[in-house]
């Protein structure tokens, strides 16, 4: 499950690994650097809307956490509007709004239409780019899944280390509001991105041979062949085990994931260090991050690596967690560096293998639906953890405790998803053959072409010693031909 990248609706088209799939994985690099580093972006601004609007710092830091909680949560109407109208117009939808609220907040007279506009409005934009372009990088990449996902995901570090500057000279240059509507401009490149999201068809030669086969099969093979409508948000995904355990541990994750980058400026500046030089810990941990990702997607796509991608996913969440626990006992600006090169190779590997291991649970099918509800899920931890963690900051004063929870936390999620899957999936794996409801195969029948198809218990006699060695073999695409309940 989550090998073979099939277009719904397109009549089972294998993932091309390539040819086009590199425009579509570039367009999905500028997105997910927009979407991830631009809430971060627009808080060079802050000062200037404090100044202006009379306000103080925790209502402009509103701004970043309602572009967060918008592309997070609206995660389900994202997968409901692609399901029912698709990739390409959803993301040029979105990409107009996404450039519509800069526009409307650089006219803003409070900072409730601020909210609105660069909040509400730009987020839901940056909503719809973002989950569409991961689910047409799933259908177009197979073999290379994992190193596609590697390269997307790098987009984010680099679109920071961009985009933070660019927003400190178009604030120098033009103040805030001139800085909003050029920002409204730059984001109408996601209508761009957008156009590059073709949707894959079936060769001619696949649609003939239907054609042909229907003829022959007459009435009732047609009548066979209809497939069912599809479902705008398939729920379905939660009867998979290796969902449920999935979602659960990146609820966990998320708690923690996102503080120590809130918080190790502010650690460096209470050490004694100068505002310049502890800003500087961010550039090298985004610096670090920026060749983490891509190298971990390679990693993941090794031949016996990709088939266990789950146990690394496990690792670099303890890594991370670790390192945020090792950094909690930094005393000077030394250790602090050492903590953010270590912390910026673990969350890139985060980064790079969270979207790929959850492809691979639950198939290209149901991607759209999946990633849609986990990120709803992960929206309500974003809006708890950081706060969360600021709270215990203020009730004891001492970083210490807030890197200790955060890391705690992260490997606690760790603990979840390798222990949860060792001992329920792989256990169910073991399913006798008389039970299984199918098994997803690929053969080939002295041609180049290979054929998926499908057996069943009522049509076929399954010889249990062949299935029992065909399921201990590593798929070597990342395909777990197990029943739904045993998809990690």
């Amino acid at each position: 499950m989550g090998g073979v990248a099939v277009d719904v609706g397109a009549g089972g088209v294998k993932a091309p690994d390539g040819g086009w799939g590199w425009a579509v994985l570039a367009g999905c690099f500028v997105i997910t650097g927009f979407s991830y580093a631009f809430p971060k972006a627009v808080s060079v601004f802050f000062k200037e809307l404090i100044r202006e609007f009379g306000v103080g710092y925790s209502d402009t830091a509103w701004i970043s956490s309602i572009l967060l909680a918008m592309l997070y949560g609206t995660g389900p109407l994202c997968s409901v509007l692609v399901n029912r109208f698709g990739c390409r117009p959803v993301m040029m939808v979105g990409g107009l709004f996404a450039s519509l609220g800069m526009i409307l907040a650089s006219f803003s007279t409070s900072i409730i239409h601020i909210y609105l506009s660069a909040g509400v409005v730009t987020g839901l934009g940056l909503a719809l780019n973002f989950q569409p372009s991961l689910i047409m990088l799933n259908r177009y990449f197979s073999e290379k899944r994992p190193l596609a996902n590697g390269l997307s995901a790098a987009g984010s570090p680099v679109a920071l280390c961009c985009l933070s500057p660019l927003g400190q000279v178009l604030q120098y240059q033009y103040g805030w509001r001139g800085g909003f509507l050029i920002l409204g401009g730059i984001l109408l490149n996601c209508c761009v991105c957008a156009a590059l999201m073709k949707p894959l068809v079936p060769p001619k030669a696949l649609k003939a041979a239907d054609l042909e086969q229907d003829k022959e099969e007459g009435t009732e093979g047609a009548e066979k062949k209809k497939q069912p409508k599809a479902k705008l948000l398939d729920f379905s995904v939660f009867k998979d085990c290796g969902f449920l355990i999935y979602t659960v541990a990146a609820s966990i994750m998320v708690l923690g994931l996102f503080v120590p980058p809130v918080f190790v400026v502010s650690y460096a500046k209470e050490l004694g260090n100068e505002d310049t030089k502890s800003a500087l810990l961010l550039t090298i941990l985004g610096f670090i991050d920026i060749f983490a990702r891509p190298t971990c997607g390679v990693i993941a796509g090794l031949k016996w690596v990709r088939p266990r991608c789950v146990y690394l996913f496990s690792f670099a969440l303890i890594f991370n967690g670790t390192t945020d626990l090792i950094g909690s006992q930094a005393k000077d600006y030394a250790s602090l560096v050492v903590f953010c090169i270590f912390f910026g190779v673990s969350y890139g590997m985060v980064g790079a293998l969270q979207f790929e291991v959850l492809m691979t649970i639950v198939g290209t099918e149901k991607f759209s639906s999946a990633i849609g509800l986990v990120l709803l899920m992960e929206a309500i931890c974003v809006l708890v953890g950081p706060p969360g963690a600021g709270r215990l900051l203020d009730a004891t004063k001492n970083y210490m405790y807030v890197f200790l929870l955060a890391g705690s936390e992260v490997v606690l999620s760790a603990v979840v998803l390798a222990t949860c899957n060792f001992l329920f999936i792989r256990k169910k794996s073991s399913t006798p053959a008389d039970k299984l409801e199918n098994i997803a195969f690929k053969e080939e029948r002295g041609t180049d072409k290979e054929k998926v198809g499908e057996v069943r218990p009522e049509s076929l006699t399954v010889d249990s010693q062949e299935v029992e060695r065909f399921l201990k073999e590593p798929q070597q695409n990342g395909d777990m031909a197990t029943s739904p309940e045993t998809c990690l």
